[in-house]
């Protein structure tokens, strides 16, 4: 007599099915709901224990992991030695493996669900039946969808259950298992964490970690604070970018997804010192990510001001003890290396965006001075600090800086204009070493005229507009060096 098991969570069309079989003198073996779901319709069938002669333990992790099912599934019927030990071991052949597997997908679609529910609704004994039977397909059918239960019995009853057949329902096997797995890992690797609230506190979010790789914010080994807030991980995202495109100690202060300031020097104390400088009233209840080690000096610094979130490659013990002083600000270690591989994503109502980060780098032997005036060395390295930063501005961005920090910042205005005044009007300092820097070219001249007007002497811009030249033109009227990078960089 031929023999099957059946052990499905999708119970639909089990019970005609096992009917069907048993007229056609199938012995049946089922394990759980199933076997009750056929009990209750009458159709006979046998426990998995008469046919291992073992009781389930663990309850029921342990019940279809044994030598009298997978030998019987796994014996190559054209090796004769295979058929030999079976029988010196009293074990029978299964010609049929009727499987599909706990509801992974819908028990952690739950927002409610714990991680202890989602392991115990990680199936075993299922998978290794399915694909133990799929491998043996020249001998063993192996069922994963009830829409094929009726070709299946036609087929048995033309005598068309053939291996081709058989070797079809084998790669949806594999198929339906390789999904089942996807799905564990996508939720124990997309680990998610319930957030007090989002942007606001009328609404939920969660903070869904596809990395925990050192060099992320996921991956941010947090050392002191209370939980990080939706805006918090945002904006530390964002200072967090910027601090990692600088080679030299730098210091990125961040508010509402905006540098307010940010600073470079010789030493990280002094990077700080001019960051926080360049917006002494900004900076308050911000982020501050430094790319070098945090000792006591710099903390005594940082510890005098109100900082939601400090983030550094390193922080001294000394360092912990001042800083830790504060109960709830939050201190994050993070490696500062930069990983080009990675992308931005981006919700939309029906879908979300992707691209590749903004990394690229822009040097200064790849910009062109289009002016009659040559920058100056100070105005370059100006220029050079500012065209790093603008990137991490929100369009349209217009930036002042000096070789030391940015001393001006305008930011997410509808015109360029706009955001250059503002810029100016924020200005810690206006000298000769002061250069703007535009995120997206001049459609017209009238930034390059308010620059002027404002004793502004160098520029940076991408160029690109079909009035460049007004623009090239307005510069050489008041003696002002213009240089173009032919690279944007707008960020929405």
């Amino acid at each position: 007599m031929k023999k099957a098991i059946l052990s499905v969570s999708n119970k639909s069309g089990i019970v005609p099915f096992a009917q069907s079989l048993t007229e056609l003198g199938y012995e049946l073996y089922s394990t759980g709901g199933t076997k009750k779901a056929l009990v209750e319709a009458d159709v006979p069938v046998k426990s998995i224990s008469d046919l291992t002669q073992f009781e389930e333990i663990m309850d029921g992790r342990v019940k279809t992991l044994h030598p009298s099912v997978h030998g019987g599934i796994l014996a190559d019927r054209n090796k004769p030695e295979h058929l030999e030990q079976l029988k010196e071991q009293q074990i029978d052949l299964i010609d049929m493996v009727v499987v599909n597997l706990y509801p992974f997908k819908e028990t952690v679609a739950n927002p409610d669900v714990t991680e202890s529910d989602a392991i115990e609704n990680i199936d075993i004994g299922g998978p290794t039946m399915l694909r133990a039977a799929a491998k043996n397909f020249k001998h063993v059918t192996t069922i994963v969808h009830p829409a094929d239960y009726n070709e299946v019995i036609d087929r048995i009853k033309n005598d068309q259950l053939d291996e081709t057949y058989r070797k079809s329902l084998m790669v949806k096997v594999f198929d339906h298992t390789n999904e089942y797995d996807a799905a564990i890992v996508e939720f124990f690797k997309n680990s998610k964490e319930t957030l007090r609230y989002g942007e606001n506190p009328q609404q939920t979010a969660s903070f869904v970690r596809t990395s925990n790789a050192a060099h992320t914010l996921a991956g941010a080994k947090q050392l002191h604070g209370k939980q990080l807030s939706y805006n918090n991980i945002k904006d530390a995202d964002a200072a967090l970018a910027l601090v990692k495109q600088f080679d030299q100690p730098a210091a990125v202060a961040v508010k509402h997804m905006n540098p307010c300031g940010v600073g470079v020097a010789d030493t990280i104390e002094q990077a700080y010192q001019h960051a926080f400088e360049a917006d002494d009233q900004s900076i308050f209840g911000g982020i501050v990510a430094l790319n070098r080690a945090v000792d006591t000096k710099l903390a005594e610094s940082l510890h005098g001001i109100f900082l939601e979130v400090i983030i550094a490659p390193k922080f001294t013990q000394d360092a912990l003890d001042v800083l830790s002083k504060k109960k709830n600000i939050r201190l994050l270690e993070i490696d500062m290396t930069i990983d080009n591989s990675e992308q931005e994503i981006v919700s939309v109502s029906g879908g979300y965006l992707v691209q590749d980060k903004d990394n690229v780098v822009s040097k200064r032997e790849d910009m062109t001075v289009v002016t009659d005036v040559e920058p100056t060395e100070a105005q370059w390295d100006a220029m050079l600090l500012g065209w790093k930063v603008v990137a991490s501005v929100k369009s349209n961005a217009v930036i002042l800086s000096n070789t030391k920090q940015t001393v001006g910042i305008g930011a997410g205005q509808m015109n360029r204009v706009g955001s250059a005044k503002i810029a100016i009007e924020r200005a810690i300092e206006i000298n000769d070493d002061v250069v703007m820097v535009s995120d997206g070219f001049f459609p017209m001249d009238d930034t390059v005229e308010l620059a002027a007007q404002h004793g502004i002497k160098a520029i940076i811009q991408p160029g690109g507009s079909i009035k460049d030249q007004d623009s090239i033109d307005m510069a050489n009227k008041h003696g002002i060096a213009m240089v173009t990078t032919g690279v944007r960089h707008f960020k929405h």
